[in-house]
Order: C-alpha cells, then sequence, then structure tokens
C-alpha cells in the first residue's frame, strides 16, 4: 500500500491518485447527513406546493432521484467505493420564506468507509432534479449550499457542523 502524500488519503507518496484500501478498516455504523437548496422565483415555489408543475410531483421525484443516484455514488465519484446502503432518506420540504426548496439527506451503512459521499451525492440529484422538473418555468434557478452536516461512525467518531447544530 502506497503512503499518502501531504496527509491526503486519496493521493500516494508519488502524488497520484488512489483509491484507498480501507481492507483493514473495522465495520462500524456509518451515519452521514447532508443539506442543500435550490432557490427559485416565489411563483415556482407556489407551483410546486400547490402541485401545478406540468411535470408532475417535484418534491417526489427529488426524493426518488437522491436515493436512487446514492445508491450509485461509486460511479459518480471516482475514488469512492461501492457501499452496500442500510437507508437513504432524503426530506424535501419548501421554504417560502427563502423562497427555496430545502433538501437533507441521510444515508447509514454498516461499513469500513464513511457515507459523506452518499449523502451529498443524494442531496445533489435531488437539487438537480427540482430544477429538471421545474426549468420550463424557471431558468434563473440556483442550486447551493451543498454541504455535509453531521457524520458519525469510524475512527473519527462525530462530527457536526458548527453553523448546523440548530438549523433544520
Amino acid at each position: 500500500m502506497s503512503q499518502a502524500k501531504d496527509g491526503l488519503s486519496h493521493i500516494d507518496a508519488d502524488g497520484r491518485a488512489h483509491m484507498v484500501d480501507v481492507g483493514e478498516k473495522p465495520i462500524t455504523e456509518r451515519v452521514c447527513v447532508a443539506r442543500g437548496e435550490v432557490h427559485m422565483a416565489g411563483e415556482t415555489l407556489a407551483a410546486i406546493s400547490e402541485g401545478r408543475v406540468p411535470k408532475g410531483d417535484v418534491l417526489a421525484t427529488a426524493r426518488l432521484a437522491g436515493i436512487q443516484a446514492s445508491k450509485r455514488t461509486a460511479d459518480w465519484i471516482p475514488l469512492a467505493h461501492p457501499l452496500p446502503l442500510d437507508q437513504v432518506d432524503i426530506q424535501a420540504h419548501p421554504d417560502p420564506e427563502g423562497t427555496r426548496v430545502v433538501i437533507e439527506a441521510t444515508a447509514r451503512a454498516h461499513a469500513r468507509t464513511g457515507v459523506e459521499m452518499e449523502a451529498l451525492v443524494a442531496v445533489t440529484a435531488a437539487a438537480l432534479t427540482v430544477y429538471d422538473m421545474c426549468k420550463a418555468v424557471d431558468r434563473g434557478m440556483t442550486v447551493s449550499a451543498v454541504r455535509l452536516v453531521s457524520k458519525s461512525g469510524g475512527k473519527s467518531g462525530v462530527w457536526v457542523r458548527p453553523d448546523e447544530a440548530q438549523a433544520g
């Protein structure tokens, strides 16, 4: 196994990207929460909330897209390990005050490596699905603030984004 360069586990001693060997790590429960937003015009948000988007139920479709994408994370992210996910839960809700849809994904697995990327991919795919379903009426939407909110499991234990501790 090559040694990491500059403390980056995906870079070997020669500076080349490589997949980390997790074979010796213990299997532990891993849970990660990610969050993101899709900002849009108030009329677009109202159409989503009232079920008036011509393509159908935007939030239900976004939830399914996020779940489906999370299961394919290793296809999206070249150095990610394929993981047997125990659960992926996606919550998507309109926030009229912020004229946005807030999306939250929780990924769970019993694995040798974390599920941060699975949660982040889930949020991203769900957000892009909201955009896709509403682009005919609002091309000015913005996908933003995709971030890891918390993680637990593994050697590094629990981490919670300080500015998200009370957010929801």
